[in-house]
Protein backbone atom coordinates (compact mmCIF):
# COMPACT_ATOMS: atom_id res chain seq x y z
CA UNK A 1 0.00 0.00 0.00
CA UNK A 2 2.82 2.24 1.27
CA UNK A 3 4.85 1.85 -2.13
CA UNK A 4 2.13 2.31 -4.85
CA UNK A 5 1.28 5.98 -2.67
CA UNK A 6 4.73 6.63 -3.22
CA UNK A 7 4.78 5.62 -6.65
CA UNK A 8 1.48 7.16 -7.56
CA UNK A 9 2.31 10.53 -5.95
CA UNK A 10 5.68 10.60 -8.57
CA UNK A 11 4.60 8.17 -11.51
CA UNK A 12 4.54 11.52 -13.57
CA UNK A 13 8.41 12.42 -12.53
CA UNK A 14 10.59 9.25 -12.80
CA UNK A 15 13.91 11.33 -11.36
CA UNK A 16 11.86 12.00 -8.27
CA UNK A 17 10.43 8.97 -7.80
CA UNK A 18 14.35 7.33 -7.86
CA UNK A 19 15.50 10.06 -5.76
CA UNK A 20 12.40 9.06 -3.47
CA UNK A 21 13.46 5.79 -2.82
CA UNK A 22 17.75 6.10 -2.73
CA UNK A 23 18.65 4.59 0.70
CA UNK A 24 15.69 2.65 0.45
CA UNK A 25 16.26 0.19 -2.15
CA UNK A 26 14.90 -3.26 -1.74
CA UNK A 27 17.35 -5.99 -2.89
CA UNK A 28 15.01 -8.55 -5.29
CA UNK A 29 15.45 -11.14 -7.58
CA UNK A 30 17.60 -14.29 -8.26
CA UNK A 31 20.60 -14.18 -10.30
CA UNK A 32 23.22 -16.38 -11.48
CA UNK A 33 26.09 -15.23 -12.06
CA UNK A 34 30.27 -16.72 -12.41
CA UNK A 35 33.02 -16.93 -9.77
CA UNK A 36 36.33 -15.79 -12.11
CA UNK A 37 39.26 -17.73 -11.23
CA UNK A 38 40.63 -14.47 -8.99
CA UNK A 39 37.64 -14.72 -6.53
CA UNK A 40 35.88 -12.26 -8.06
CA UNK A 41 31.92 -11.94 -9.33
CA UNK A 42 29.83 -9.31 -11.38
CA UNK A 43 27.07 -8.33 -8.79
CA UNK A 44 23.62 -7.72 -10.75
CA UNK A 45 23.19 -4.30 -12.27
CA UNK A 46 20.09 -4.25 -10.29
CA UNK A 47 22.39 -3.98 -7.17
CA UNK A 48 24.98 -1.70 -7.97
CA UNK A 49 23.76 1.47 -7.26
CA UNK A 50 23.01 0.27 -3.74
CA UNK A 51 26.48 -0.94 -3.42
CA UNK A 52 28.18 1.96 -5.06
CA UNK A 53 29.58 3.13 -1.68
CA UNK A 54 30.95 -0.13 -0.52
CA UNK A 55 30.10 -3.53 0.65
CA UNK A 56 30.65 -5.95 3.73
CA UNK A 57 30.52 -9.18 3.00
CA UNK A 58 30.15 -11.67 5.98
CA UNK A 59 28.71 -15.16 6.87
CA UNK A 60 25.16 -16.15 6.86
CA UNK A 61 23.14 -18.54 7.78
CA UNK A 62 22.36 -21.55 6.05
CA UNK A 63 26.14 -21.36 4.72
CA UNK A 64 25.97 -18.43 2.54
CA UNK A 65 27.54 -15.13 2.10
CA UNK A 66 25.87 -11.92 3.19
CA UNK A 67 26.19 -8.77 1.61
CA UNK A 68 25.32 -5.78 3.24
CA UNK A 69 25.87 -2.17 1.33
CA UNK A 70 28.45 -0.19 3.54
CA UNK A 71 25.20 2.36 5.21
CA UNK A 72 23.20 -1.21 5.78
CA UNK A 73 25.76 -2.44 7.98
CA UNK A 74 26.60 0.57 9.47
CA UNK A 75 23.06 0.30 10.97
CA UNK A 76 23.38 -3.30 11.67
CA UNK A 77 27.04 -2.46 14.04
CA UNK A 78 24.36 0.16 16.01
CA UNK A 79 22.21 -2.64 16.74
CA UNK A 80 24.86 -5.19 17.20
CA UNK A 81 26.41 -2.43 19.83
CA UNK A 82 23.33 -2.81 21.74
CA UNK A 83 23.62 -6.68 22.41
CA UNK A 84 24.28 -7.56 26.26
CA UNK A 85 28.11 -8.42 26.70
CA UNK A 86 26.95 -11.07 29.63
CA UNK A 87 24.73 -13.01 27.03
CA UNK A 88 26.95 -16.02 25.74
CA UNK A 89 24.65 -16.77 22.63
CA UNK A 90 24.87 -13.30 21.66
CA UNK A 91 28.95 -13.03 22.21
CA UNK A 92 28.82 -16.24 19.94
CA UNK A 93 26.94 -14.95 17.48
CA UNK A 94 29.00 -11.60 17.05
CA UNK A 95 32.13 -13.33 17.35
CA UNK A 96 30.77 -15.35 14.17
CA UNK A 97 29.03 -13.31 12.29
CA UNK A 98 31.80 -10.21 12.78
CA UNK A 99 34.85 -12.38 12.74
CA UNK A 100 34.10 -13.30 9.08
CA UNK A 101 33.36 -9.79 7.75
CA UNK A 102 35.30 -8.18 5.08
CA UNK A 103 34.57 -4.37 3.30
CA UNK A 104 35.45 -4.58 -0.38
CA UNK A 105 34.98 -1.93 -2.96
CA UNK A 106 33.76 -2.58 -6.49
CA UNK A 107 36.11 -2.14 -9.68
CA UNK A 108 35.29 -0.73 -12.66
CA UNK A 109 33.64 -3.85 -13.63
CA UNK A 110 31.46 -4.17 -11.30
CA UNK A 111 33.25 -6.75 -9.48
CA UNK A 112 33.59 -7.49 -6.27
CA UNK A 113 36.33 -10.00 -4.39
CA UNK A 114 35.15 -12.82 -2.01
CA UNK A 115 37.55 -13.74 0.36
CA UNK A 116 38.85 -17.06 0.34
CA UNK A 117 37.61 -17.74 3.68
CA UNK A 118 33.90 -16.95 3.12
CA UNK A 119 34.27 -18.92 -0.72
CA UNK A 120 35.25 -22.14 1.62
CA UNK A 121 32.55 -20.97 4.18
CA UNK A 122 30.03 -21.39 1.80
CA UNK A 123 31.45 -24.15 -0.73
CA UNK A 124 31.39 -21.29 -3.40
CA UNK A 125 32.65 -22.64 -6.76
CA UNK A 126 32.59 -20.79 -9.98
CA UNK A 127 28.03 -21.80 -10.13
CA UNK A 128 26.47 -18.95 -7.76
CA UNK A 129 23.47 -17.82 -7.57
CA UNK A 130 22.93 -14.19 -6.05
CA UNK A 131 19.04 -13.86 -4.43
CA UNK A 132 17.85 -10.35 -3.18
CA UNK A 133 16.60 -10.37 0.36
CA UNK A 134 15.33 -7.08 0.91
CA UNK A 135 17.87 -5.26 3.06
CA UNK A 136 21.12 -7.25 1.81
CA UNK A 137 21.75 -9.88 -1.00
CA UNK A 138 22.52 -13.62 -0.54
CA UNK A 139 25.48 -15.23 -2.54
CA UNK A 140 24.99 -19.59 -2.73
CA UNK A 141 26.83 -21.86 -4.61
CA UNK A 142 23.98 -23.00 -6.76
CA UNK A 143 24.04 -26.68 -5.98
CA UNK A 144 23.08 -25.55 -2.51
CA UNK A 145 20.53 -22.87 -3.47
CA UNK A 146 18.84 -25.37 -5.61
CA UNK A 147 18.58 -27.68 -2.50
CA UNK A 148 17.41 -25.01 -0.06
CA UNK A 149 14.64 -24.28 -2.60
CA UNK A 150 13.89 -27.92 -3.39
CA UNK A 151 13.63 -28.33 0.35
CA UNK A 152 11.71 -25.35 1.72
CA UNK A 153 9.31 -24.62 -1.23
CA UNK A 154 7.08 -26.71 -0.73
CA UNK A 155 6.50 -25.71 2.79
CA UNK A 156 6.31 -21.77 1.46
CA UNK A 157 3.33 -23.02 -0.39
CA UNK A 158 1.60 -24.66 2.03
CA UNK A 159 2.04 -21.85 4.93
CA UNK A 160 -1.29 -21.37 6.74
CA UNK A 161 -0.36 -19.69 10.05
CA UNK A 162 1.42 -16.05 10.56
CA UNK A 163 5.44 -16.53 10.04
CA UNK A 164 5.60 -12.41 9.76
CA UNK A 165 3.53 -10.68 12.56
CA UNK A 166 0.94 -8.82 10.51
CA UNK A 167 2.46 -9.39 6.56
CA UNK A 168 -0.40 -11.77 5.30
Amino acid sequence: MLEQSRIGADSGNPNRRKNQWKGERMLLGTYEPKLDDKGRIILPAKFREEFADGVVLTRGQEHCVYVFSTAEFNQIHERIRQAPVNSKSARDYLRLFLSGASDEQLDKQHRVTIPANLRDYAGLDRELTVIGTGNRAEIWSTEAWNEYYADKEQAFSETEEEVIPGLF
